[in-house]
């Protein structure tokens, strides 16, 4: 490559949902986009495909983000195609919903598993990885503060990704790297949307004083705001980026 290089960015989940929204957004930006994906190769391939038909650079690497072997060698390709890595974005993210009482404990074991195993995986790499002036943005939810019944389980493992992220931002002292958690309300993608009737998904976007439900999109440009230079000091914050439900 001759000129400036592009700054890079991992996006774990970014076949679908908030995940593809970023990898849109970033490479908008202008970042070479790793596209991590769990399964759906021909979604995380899709996310490729539009990024080059903009004028970006892209690949797409499959990767359980659980599995810190798969995690390394995500990050491995990254650095042998792109020379390195800058941005780390991890949205994959699991949810299971039901009440404490009910809730089957191997779903438990799933939920910690994807979303808190998951996270520490990515951000183990990113944190070995990153070079100084880069971003960790990790995934939260706006539930945390909001306590809505039966989501107990989903909400108890981004609370403790909360907790990871406010203590990997001052672990990196010196790094010039922020690491942020992004906690996002209800927005409207599958994840969301599955198994709720359409008056319970009415009533959650009436709760906004925006009164609607997030897009992809919106959350999307809060975290490219995060992973960019605009950004760069806000660093060891969770950003409740929910329309203002209090």
């Amino acid at each position: 490559m001759s000129g400036k290089q592009n700054r890079v960015a991992v996006v774990t989940g970014g076949s679908r949902g908030i995940g593809a929204a970023v990898v849109r957004s970033l490479a908008a930006d202008g970042h070479d986009v790793v596209v991590g994906y769990a399964g759906d190769a021909a979604s995380g391939q899709q996310r490729v495909d539009e990024v080059v038909a903009a004028g970006g650079r892209a690949i797409a690497v499959q990767a359980d983000v659980a599995d810190e072997q798969a995690v390394t060698a995500m990050f491995d390709e990254a650095e042998r195609v792109f020379g390195g890595v800058d941005v780390v974005v991890n949205s994959a993210g699991r949810m299971t919903l039901a009440p404490v009482a009910e809730l089957d404990l191997a779903d438990l074991d799933a939920l910690y598993r994807t979303n808190m195993r998951g996270t520490f995986a990515v951000v183990q790499q990113a944190a070995r990885r990153l070079r100084d002036g880069g971003a960790i943005v990790t995934m939260s939810t706006s539930v945390v503060g909001l306590a809505f019944p039966t989501y107990a389980a989903y909400t108890a493992t981004k609370g403790a990704v909360e907790a990871l992220t406010l203590v990997l931002a001052r672990e990196l002292r010196g790094r010039d790297i922020t690491v942020n958690a992004v906690a996002p309300g209800p927005t409207a993608t599958a994840l969301f949307l599955d198994g709720k009737t359409d008056e319970a998904v009415a009533n959650l976007a009436k709760q906004p004083p925006l009164e609607r439900l997030g897009t992809p999109e919106d959350i999307a440009r809060v975290i490219a705001f995060l992973a960019g230079p605009d950004g760069h000091w806000v660093n060891g914050q969770v950003l409740r980026a929910n329309g203002g439900i209090i």
